[in-house]
Protein backbone atom coordinates (compact mmCIF):
# COMPACT_ATOMS: atom_id res chain seq x y z
CA UNK A 1 0.00 0.00 0.00
CA UNK A 2 2.31 2.66 -0.89
CA UNK A 3 -0.25 5.10 -1.58
CA UNK A 4 -1.66 4.35 1.94
CA UNK A 5 -3.08 7.81 3.15
CA UNK A 6 -1.20 8.58 6.87
CA UNK A 7 -2.38 11.35 9.21
CA UNK A 8 0.74 12.36 11.34
CA UNK A 9 -0.25 14.40 15.02
CA UNK A 10 1.80 15.91 16.73
CA UNK A 11 2.21 19.99 18.69
CA UNK A 12 5.70 19.54 18.01
CA UNK A 13 6.71 21.23 14.87
CA UNK A 14 10.18 19.24 13.98
CA UNK A 15 8.80 15.96 15.10
CA UNK A 16 5.49 16.61 12.34
CA UNK A 17 8.08 17.71 9.62
CA UNK A 18 10.87 14.98 10.57
CA UNK A 19 7.78 11.88 10.27
CA UNK A 20 6.01 13.84 7.39
CA UNK A 21 9.19 13.85 5.03
CA UNK A 22 10.81 10.39 5.78
CA UNK A 23 6.95 9.16 5.04
CA UNK A 24 6.48 11.03 2.22
CA UNK A 25 10.16 10.08 0.73
CA UNK A 26 8.81 6.47 1.23
CA UNK A 27 5.72 7.41 -1.68
CA UNK A 28 2.60 7.37 1.24
CA UNK A 29 0.00 10.63 1.20
CA UNK A 30 1.12 12.39 4.21
CA UNK A 31 -1.60 15.04 6.22
CA UNK A 32 0.20 16.47 9.26
CA UNK A 33 -1.60 18.20 12.19
CA UNK A 34 -0.69 20.11 14.84
CA UNK A 35 -2.32 18.42 17.93
CA UNK A 36 -5.38 16.78 18.98
CA UNK A 37 -8.20 19.47 17.38
CA UNK A 38 -6.88 19.58 13.89
CA UNK A 39 -6.31 16.22 13.81
CA UNK A 40 -9.81 15.12 14.93
CA UNK A 41 -11.27 17.53 12.63
CA UNK A 42 -9.60 16.05 9.85
CA UNK A 43 -10.65 12.52 10.72
CA UNK A 44 -14.31 14.24 10.63
CA UNK A 45 -13.53 14.86 6.73
CA UNK A 46 -11.76 11.74 5.40
CA UNK A 47 -11.00 8.01 6.06
CA UNK A 48 -6.94 7.44 6.38
CA UNK A 49 -4.94 4.27 6.34
CA UNK A 50 -2.95 4.80 9.40
CA UNK A 51 -2.70 7.72 12.20
CA UNK A 52 0.50 8.21 13.81
CA UNK A 53 -0.09 10.42 17.13
CA UNK A 54 2.38 11.88 19.98
CA UNK A 55 0.78 10.64 23.32
CA UNK A 56 1.10 13.75 25.22
CA UNK A 57 0.02 17.15 23.51
CA UNK A 58 -1.77 20.63 25.18
CA UNK A 59 -5.63 20.36 25.48
CA UNK A 60 -6.37 17.52 23.51
CA UNK A 61 -3.80 14.61 23.93
CA UNK A 62 -3.36 11.23 21.79
CA UNK A 63 -5.85 8.94 23.58
CA UNK A 64 -8.65 11.28 22.62
CA UNK A 65 -7.13 11.23 18.72
CA UNK A 66 -7.49 7.16 18.82
CA UNK A 67 -10.93 7.43 20.25
CA UNK A 68 -12.10 9.85 17.77
CA UNK A 69 -10.24 7.59 14.95
CA UNK A 70 -11.87 4.41 15.71
CA UNK A 71 -15.07 5.92 16.20
CA UNK A 72 -15.29 7.65 13.10
CA UNK A 73 -12.58 4.97 10.91
CA UNK A 74 -12.91 1.34 12.91
CA UNK A 75 -10.33 -0.23 10.80
CA UNK A 76 -7.56 2.62 10.76
CA UNK A 77 -4.74 1.47 12.33
CA UNK A 78 -3.06 3.78 14.99
CA UNK A 79 0.93 3.88 16.52
CA UNK A 80 1.16 6.04 19.19
CA UNK A 81 4.25 8.26 20.06
CA UNK A 82 5.59 8.61 23.78
CA UNK A 83 8.60 10.39 24.94
CA UNK A 84 8.24 9.09 28.37
CA UNK A 85 10.13 6.31 29.93
CA UNK A 86 6.47 5.30 31.92
CA UNK A 87 4.98 3.01 29.58
CA UNK A 88 1.42 2.69 31.42
CA UNK A 89 -0.54 5.37 29.41
CA UNK A 90 1.25 3.54 26.01
CA UNK A 91 -0.51 0.16 27.63
CA UNK A 92 -3.85 2.14 27.90
CA UNK A 93 -3.69 3.32 24.29
CA UNK A 94 -2.76 -0.41 23.18
CA UNK A 95 -5.95 -1.40 24.96
CA UNK A 96 -8.29 1.21 23.16
CA UNK A 97 -7.14 -0.54 20.37
CA UNK A 98 -3.93 1.26 18.82
CA UNK A 99 -1.80 -1.43 16.84
CA UNK A 100 1.72 -0.40 18.72
CA UNK A 101 3.58 2.30 20.55
CA UNK A 102 7.21 3.98 19.96
CA UNK A 103 8.99 5.57 22.28
CA UNK A 104 10.97 8.32 21.80
CA UNK A 105 13.80 9.00 20.98
CA UNK A 106 13.31 6.58 18.06
CA UNK A 107 15.60 5.51 15.12
CA UNK A 108 14.17 5.99 11.24
CA UNK A 109 14.65 2.74 10.11
CA UNK A 110 12.92 0.97 13.58
CA UNK A 111 9.92 3.28 12.97
CA UNK A 112 10.06 2.84 9.06
CA UNK A 113 9.64 -0.91 9.41
CA UNK A 114 7.20 -0.62 11.88
CA UNK A 115 4.93 1.76 9.84
CA UNK A 116 5.59 -0.63 7.02
CA UNK A 117 4.38 -3.60 9.40
CA UNK A 118 1.16 -1.34 10.24
CA UNK A 119 0.28 -0.25 6.49
CA UNK A 120 0.24 -4.71 6.16
CA UNK A 121 -2.22 -5.02 8.60
CA UNK A 122 -4.62 -2.55 7.26
CA UNK A 123 -4.27 -4.12 3.47
CA UNK A 124 -4.94 -7.65 5.37
CA UNK A 125 -7.75 -5.87 7.07
CA UNK A 126 -8.93 -4.47 4.38
CA UNK A 127 -9.22 -8.07 2.19
CA UNK A 128 -10.88 -9.57 5.08
CA UNK A 129 -13.11 -7.20 4.71
CA UNK A 130 -13.28 -7.27 1.32
CA UNK A 131 -13.50 -11.19 1.19
CA UNK A 132 -16.48 -11.57 3.86
CA UNK A 133 -18.44 -8.80 1.86
CA UNK A 134 -17.83 -11.20 -1.08
CA UNK A 135 -18.39 -13.89 0.45
CA UNK A 136 -22.23 -12.63 2.01
CA UNK A 137 -22.79 -11.52 -1.66
CA UNK A 138 -22.15 -14.89 -3.09
CA UNK A 139 -24.36 -16.62 -0.30
CA UNK A 140 -27.10 -13.71 0.85
CA UNK A 141 -30.02 -12.17 -1.08
CA UNK A 142 -27.18 -10.90 -4.29
CA UNK A 143 -27.93 -14.52 -5.73
CA UNK A 144 -31.29 -14.50 -5.85
CA UNK A 145 -32.65 -13.00 -8.98
CA UNK A 146 -36.62 -12.26 -8.92
CA UNK A 147 -39.49 -10.35 -8.48
CA UNK A 148 -42.27 -12.34 -8.71
CA UNK A 149 -44.62 -12.28 -5.71
CA UNK A 150 -43.70 -15.71 -4.67
CA UNK A 151 -39.77 -14.92 -4.82
CA UNK A 152 -40.89 -11.60 -2.51
CA UNK A 153 -42.75 -13.82 -0.60
CA UNK A 154 -39.59 -16.09 -0.21
CA UNK A 155 -37.06 -13.55 0.27
CA UNK A 156 -39.02 -12.03 3.32
CA UNK A 157 -39.53 -15.39 5.36
CA UNK A 158 -35.58 -15.61 4.90
CA UNK A 159 -35.11 -12.38 6.69
CA UNK A 160 -38.34 -12.96 9.07
CA UNK A 161 -36.55 -16.51 10.11
CA UNK A 162 -32.54 -16.04 9.46
CA UNK A 163 -31.84 -15.43 13.36
CA UNK A 164 -34.53 -17.28 14.94
CA UNK A 165 -32.39 -20.38 14.71
CA UNK A 166 -35.73 -22.83 14.15
CA UNK A 167 -35.62 -25.35 11.67
CA UNK A 168 -35.86 -24.77 8.21
CA UNK A 169 -37.14 -27.24 5.54
CA UNK A 170 -37.06 -26.01 2.07
CA UNK A 171 -38.66 -27.94 -0.95
CA UNK A 172 -38.37 -27.51 -4.82
CA UNK A 173 -37.39 -28.96 -7.84
CA UNK A 174 -33.68 -29.83 -8.58
CA UNK A 175 -32.20 -27.07 -10.03
CA UNK A 176 -34.42 -24.04 -8.09
CA UNK A 177 -31.86 -23.13 -5.70
CA UNK A 178 -32.44 -24.86 -2.46
CA UNK A 179 -28.63 -24.08 -1.26
CA UNK A 180 -28.58 -20.90 -2.09
CA UNK A 181 -31.71 -20.48 0.37
CA UNK A 182 -29.75 -22.08 2.97
CA UNK A 183 -26.72 -20.13 2.25
CA UNK A 184 -28.85 -17.10 2.39
CA UNK A 185 -30.77 -18.06 5.86
CA UNK A 186 -27.28 -18.48 7.19
CA UNK A 187 -25.32 -15.36 5.72
CA UNK A 188 -28.58 -13.20 7.31
CA UNK A 189 -28.34 -14.58 10.83
CA UNK A 190 -25.77 -14.08 14.04
CA UNK A 191 -24.18 -16.93 12.97
CA UNK A 192 -22.43 -16.02 9.44
CA UNK A 193 -19.51 -15.71 11.50
CA UNK A 194 -19.49 -19.65 12.00
CA UNK A 195 -19.11 -22.63 9.72
CA UNK A 196 -22.06 -23.64 7.07
CA UNK A 197 -21.22 -27.09 6.22
CA UNK A 198 -23.17 -28.88 3.30
CA UNK A 199 -24.29 -32.41 2.24
CA UNK A 200 -25.69 -34.04 0.34
CA UNK A 201 -27.65 -37.47 1.96
CA UNK A 202 -28.02 -39.06 -1.59
CA UNK A 203 -24.36 -39.02 -2.81
CA UNK A 204 -23.12 -40.76 1.18
CA UNK A 205 -23.14 -44.38 1.22
CA UNK A 206 -25.48 -45.67 3.68
CA UNK A 207 -23.30 -47.84 5.93
CA UNK A 208 -21.36 -44.41 6.23
CA UNK A 209 -24.05 -42.30 6.92
CA UNK A 210 -24.00 -42.19 10.86
CA UNK A 211 -20.68 -41.69 10.70
CA UNK A 212 -20.55 -39.03 8.15
CA UNK A 213 -22.83 -37.01 10.48
CA UNK A 214 -21.97 -37.64 13.86
CA UNK A 215 -18.36 -38.40 13.43
CA UNK A 216 -16.55 -42.05 14.75
CA UNK A 217 -13.97 -43.08 17.36
CA UNK A 218 -10.84 -44.44 16.20
CA UNK A 219 -11.24 -48.45 15.34
CA UNK A 220 -15.25 -48.28 15.96
CA UNK A 221 -15.57 -50.34 13.06
CA UNK A 222 -13.03 -52.16 9.84
CA UNK A 223 -11.39 -49.32 8.29
CA UNK A 224 -11.49 -46.70 11.29
CA UNK A 225 -8.28 -45.99 11.66
CA UNK A 226 -8.78 -42.18 13.24
CA UNK A 227 -10.90 -40.39 15.41
CA UNK A 228 -13.15 -38.04 13.10
CA UNK A 229 -15.50 -35.23 14.41
CA UNK A 230 -18.68 -35.72 12.03
CA UNK A 231 -20.57 -33.18 9.95
CA UNK A 232 -22.42 -31.95 13.39
CA UNK A 233 -19.50 -31.32 15.12
CA UNK A 234 -18.14 -29.21 12.05
CA UNK A 235 -20.94 -26.82 11.96
CA UNK A 236 -20.54 -26.16 15.74
CA UNK A 237 -21.54 -22.32 15.92
CA UNK A 238 -22.81 -22.40 12.41
CA UNK A 239 -25.48 -24.04 10.21
CA UNK A 240 -25.85 -27.18 8.78
CA UNK A 241 -27.47 -27.99 5.45
CA UNK A 242 -28.93 -31.60 4.49
CA UNK A 243 -29.91 -31.84 0.86
CA UNK A 244 -32.11 -35.02 -0.32
CA UNK A 245 -33.09 -35.71 3.52
CA UNK A 246 -35.40 -38.58 2.70
CA UNK A 247 -32.00 -40.56 1.49
CA UNK A 248 -30.60 -40.81 5.28
CA UNK A 249 -31.99 -44.32 6.25
CA UNK A 250 -34.33 -44.83 8.83
CA UNK A 251 -32.27 -46.00 11.27
CA UNK A 252 -30.17 -42.86 11.08
CA UNK A 253 -33.14 -40.92 11.71
CA UNK A 254 -33.36 -41.74 14.72
CA UNK A 255 -30.31 -40.43 15.93
CA UNK A 256 -30.75 -36.85 13.66
CA UNK A 257 -33.98 -36.55 15.53
CA UNK A 258 -32.43 -37.09 19.47
CA UNK A 259 -29.35 -34.82 17.87
CA UNK A 260 -32.31 -31.73 17.05
CA UNK A 261 -34.21 -32.48 20.25
CA UNK A 262 -31.35 -33.05 22.54
CA UNK A 263 -29.10 -30.46 21.01
CA UNK A 264 -25.96 -33.57 21.20
CA UNK A 265 -24.77 -36.12 19.31
CA UNK A 266 -22.79 -39.55 19.84
CA UNK A 267 -19.78 -40.64 17.85
CA UNK A 268 -19.91 -43.97 16.38
CA UNK A 269 -18.11 -46.44 19.00
CA UNK A 270 -18.17 -43.50 21.90
CA UNK A 271 -19.68 -43.37 25.23
CA UNK A 272 -20.40 -40.44 26.11
CA UNK A 273 -22.85 -37.59 24.26
CA UNK A 274 -21.15 -34.33 22.95
CA UNK A 275 -23.17 -30.98 23.27
CA UNK A 276 -23.53 -29.28 19.54
CA UNK A 277 -25.14 -25.73 18.76
CA UNK A 278 -26.17 -26.01 14.78
CA UNK A 279 -28.99 -24.70 12.67
CA UNK A 280 -30.02 -26.93 10.46
CA UNK A 281 -31.44 -26.98 7.54
CA UNK A 282 -33.05 -29.66 5.41
CA UNK A 283 -34.17 -29.89 1.89
CA UNK A 284 -35.68 -32.40 -0.75
CA UNK A 285 -36.81 -32.55 -4.19
CA UNK A 286 -39.84 -35.06 -3.20
CA UNK A 287 -43.22 -34.54 -1.50
CA UNK A 288 -41.92 -34.50 2.33
CA UNK A 289 -45.68 -35.31 3.04
CA UNK A 290 -45.84 -38.21 0.73
CA UNK A 291 -42.25 -39.42 1.67
CA UNK A 292 -43.68 -39.60 5.22
CA UNK A 293 -46.84 -41.82 4.26
CA UNK A 294 -44.50 -44.32 1.70
CA UNK A 295 -42.13 -45.05 5.24
CA UNK A 296 -39.55 -43.39 3.65
CA UNK A 297 -39.32 -40.71 6.70
CA UNK A 298 -40.86 -40.80 9.99
CA UNK A 299 -43.19 -38.93 11.01
CA UNK A 300 -41.66 -37.68 14.01
CA UNK A 301 -38.66 -36.34 12.07
CA UNK A 302 -41.05 -34.73 9.43
CA UNK A 303 -42.91 -32.53 11.77
CA UNK A 304 -39.36 -31.67 14.11
CA UNK A 305 -37.85 -30.47 10.75
CA UNK A 306 -40.94 -28.81 9.62
CA UNK A 307 -41.01 -25.80 11.60
CA UNK A 308 -40.15 -23.53 8.85
CA UNK A 309 -41.02 -24.52 5.30
CA UNK A 310 -40.49 -23.10 2.35
CA UNK A 311 -41.09 -24.14 -0.90
CA UNK A 312 -39.78 -22.99 -4.20
CA UNK A 313 -41.73 -22.88 -6.90
CA UNK A 314 -40.07 -24.03 -10.49
CA UNK A 315 -39.01 -21.52 -12.92
CA UNK A 316 -42.05 -22.17 -15.49
CA UNK A 317 -43.89 -20.73 -12.97
CA UNK A 318 -41.97 -17.61 -12.38
CA UNK A 319 -41.85 -16.35 -16.08
CA UNK A 320 -41.10 -12.90 -15.20
CA UNK A 321 -38.39 -13.70 -13.40
CA UNK A 322 -36.62 -15.29 -16.24
CA UNK A 323 -35.43 -11.72 -18.19
CA UNK A 324 -33.46 -10.60 -14.98
CA UNK A 325 -31.98 -14.24 -14.77
CA UNK A 326 -30.70 -14.00 -17.83
CA UNK A 327 -29.30 -10.56 -17.39
CA UNK A 328 -27.68 -11.62 -14.54
CA UNK A 329 -26.39 -14.69 -15.97
CA UNK A 330 -24.76 -13.17 -19.03
CA UNK A 331 -23.21 -10.42 -16.68
CA UNK A 332 -21.74 -13.49 -14.29
CA UNK A 333 -20.81 -15.85 -16.80
CA UNK A 334 -19.04 -12.46 -18.97
CA UNK A 335 -17.07 -11.80 -16.17
CA UNK A 336 -15.88 -15.45 -15.65
CA UNK A 337 -15.35 -16.07 -19.62
CA UNK A 338 -14.03 -12.58 -20.46
CA UNK A 339 -16.50 -12.40 -23.11
CA UNK A 340 -18.15 -9.01 -24.44
CA UNK A 341 -21.53 -10.09 -24.54
CA UNK A 342 -24.53 -7.08 -23.22
CA UNK A 343 -27.65 -8.34 -23.66
CA UNK A 344 -30.36 -11.12 -25.25
CA UNK A 345 -32.07 -9.96 -28.74
CA UNK A 346 -36.16 -9.95 -28.01
CA UNK A 347 -36.41 -13.44 -30.49
CA UNK A 348 -34.10 -15.40 -28.09
CA UNK A 349 -35.54 -13.99 -24.75
CA UNK A 350 -39.22 -14.95 -26.30
CA UNK A 351 -37.58 -18.53 -26.58
CA UNK A 352 -35.93 -18.61 -23.10
CA UNK A 353 -39.47 -17.58 -21.75
CA UNK A 354 -41.50 -19.99 -23.52
CA UNK A 355 -39.63 -22.98 -22.70
CA UNK A 356 -40.57 -25.09 -19.81
CA UNK A 357 -37.41 -25.41 -18.22
CA UNK A 358 -37.55 -28.90 -16.71
CA UNK A 359 -33.70 -28.21 -14.87
CA UNK A 360 -35.09 -24.83 -13.87
CA UNK A 361 -32.46 -22.36 -12.97
CA UNK A 362 -29.69 -24.37 -13.24
CA UNK A 363 -30.20 -25.65 -16.85
CA UNK A 364 -31.10 -21.76 -17.87
CA UNK A 365 -27.62 -20.68 -16.56
CA UNK A 366 -26.16 -23.59 -18.67
CA UNK A 367 -27.74 -22.43 -21.58
CA UNK A 368 -26.77 -18.75 -21.36
CA UNK A 369 -23.22 -19.97 -20.82
CA UNK A 370 -22.83 -22.23 -23.84
CA UNK A 371 -24.50 -19.94 -25.88
CA UNK A 372 -21.58 -17.32 -24.70
CA UNK A 373 -18.70 -19.07 -25.23
CA UNK A 374 -19.71 -20.70 -28.27
CA UNK A 375 -22.05 -17.90 -29.86
CA UNK A 376 -20.47 -14.13 -31.54
CA UNK A 377 -21.52 -10.79 -31.15
CA UNK A 378 -22.44 -8.12 -28.46
CA UNK A 379 -25.76 -10.16 -27.99
CA UNK A 380 -27.77 -13.32 -28.12
CA UNK A 381 -28.90 -14.38 -30.52
CA UNK A 382 -31.83 -17.45 -31.14
CA UNK A 383 -28.79 -19.52 -33.33
CA UNK A 384 -26.84 -19.49 -30.47
CA UNK A 385 -29.24 -21.17 -28.24
CA UNK A 386 -29.42 -25.06 -27.82
CA UNK A 387 -32.15 -26.83 -31.01
CA UNK A 388 -33.98 -28.56 -28.03
CA UNK A 389 -35.37 -24.95 -27.20
CA UNK A 390 -35.56 -23.80 -30.60
CA UNK A 391 -37.59 -26.85 -31.67
CA UNK A 392 -41.48 -28.11 -31.72
CA UNK A 393 -39.65 -30.47 -29.94
CA UNK A 394 -39.31 -28.26 -26.59
CA UNK A 395 -42.18 -28.31 -25.87
CA UNK A 396 -43.02 -31.68 -23.51
CA UNK A 397 -45.36 -34.40 -25.19
CA UNK A 398 -48.42 -34.57 -24.10
CA UNK A 399 -50.35 -37.97 -22.66
CA UNK A 400 -52.17 -39.83 -26.01
CA UNK A 401 -53.16 -42.61 -23.86
CA UNK A 402 -55.50 -42.40 -21.13
CA UNK A 403 -53.47 -43.40 -17.75
CA UNK A 404 -54.84 -46.18 -15.58
CA UNK A 405 -56.13 -44.14 -12.70
CA UNK A 406 -57.72 -41.65 -15.77
CA UNK A 407 -56.77 -38.45 -16.10
CA UNK A 408 -58.36 -34.47 -16.01
CA UNK A 409 -59.14 -33.76 -19.25
CA UNK A 410 -59.97 -30.20 -18.78
CA UNK A 411 -56.84 -29.78 -17.03
CA UNK A 412 -55.05 -31.99 -19.73
CA UNK A 413 -56.12 -29.30 -22.77
CA UNK A 414 -55.72 -26.41 -20.68
CA UNK A 415 -51.63 -27.49 -21.03
CA UNK A 416 -51.89 -28.76 -24.39
CA UNK A 417 -53.19 -25.07 -25.30
CA UNK A 418 -50.80 -23.44 -23.05
CA UNK A 419 -47.85 -25.13 -24.64
CA UNK A 420 -49.23 -24.28 -28.16
CA UNK A 421 -48.93 -20.57 -27.02
CA UNK A 422 -45.69 -21.16 -25.87
CA UNK A 423 -44.57 -22.65 -28.89
CA UNK A 424 -46.43 -19.86 -30.95
CA UNK A 425 -44.79 -16.82 -29.25
CA UNK A 426 -41.24 -18.68 -29.30
CA UNK A 427 -41.82 -19.32 -33.21
CA UNK A 428 -43.30 -15.45 -33.65
CA UNK A 429 -40.76 -14.22 -31.72
CA UNK A 430 -42.75 -12.92 -28.87
CA UNK A 431 -45.11 -11.32 -31.39
CA UNK A 432 -48.82 -11.79 -30.15
CA UNK A 433 -50.49 -10.56 -33.66
CA UNK A 434 -48.11 -13.13 -35.66
CA UNK A 435 -48.72 -15.31 -32.76
CA UNK A 436 -52.27 -15.81 -32.83
CA UNK A 437 -51.62 -16.07 -36.94
CA UNK A 438 -49.75 -18.97 -36.34
CA UNK A 439 -52.80 -20.66 -34.03
CA UNK A 440 -55.53 -19.28 -36.93
CA UNK A 441 -57.59 -17.41 -33.61
CA UNK A 442 -57.93 -13.77 -33.91
CA UNK A 443 -55.97 -11.84 -32.05
CA UNK A 444 -58.41 -11.15 -29.16
CA UNK A 445 -58.61 -14.84 -28.67
CA UNK A 446 -55.23 -15.56 -28.44
CA UNK A 447 -54.63 -12.26 -25.83
CA UNK A 448 -57.88 -13.77 -23.84
CA UNK A 449 -56.16 -17.19 -23.50
CA UNK A 450 -52.88 -15.82 -22.93
CA UNK A 451 -54.23 -13.58 -19.89
CA UNK A 452 -55.72 -16.76 -18.63
CA UNK A 453 -52.84 -19.12 -18.65
CA UNK A 454 -50.41 -16.46 -17.36
CA UNK A 455 -52.99 -15.66 -14.61
CA UNK A 456 -53.59 -19.32 -13.51
CA UNK A 457 -49.64 -19.49 -13.37
CA UNK A 458 -49.52 -16.41 -10.82
CA UNK A 459 -52.25 -17.83 -8.66
CA UNK A 460 -51.70 -18.28 -4.91
CA UNK A 461 -51.43 -22.09 -3.95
Amino acid sequence: MADARILVVDDERSMRELLSIMLKQSGYHVVAADGGEEAIAALGREPFDLVITDLRMRNLDGIAVLRAAKEHWPHTVVLVVTAFASTETAVEAMKLGAYDYITKPFKLDEIRLIIANAIERKRLQDENVALKRQLRKERGFEQFIGKSRSMLEIFETIRKTADSGSTVVVTGESGTGKELVAQAIHSESARRQGPFVSVNCGAVPENLMESELFGHMKGAFTGAIATTEGLFAAAHGGTLFLDEITEIPQSVQVKLLRAIQEREIRRVGDVKDVKIDVRLVAASNRNLAKAMAEGTLREDLFYRLNVIPIHLPPLRDRRDDIPHLVAHFIQKICRETGKDVRGVTPEALAILESYAWPGNIRELENVIERAIVLGGGPMLRPEALPPTLRSPSSVHDVPVEIPEGGLDLEATIDRIEQRYIELALARAGGVQTRAAELLGVSFRQFRYKLHKHTARAHRPT
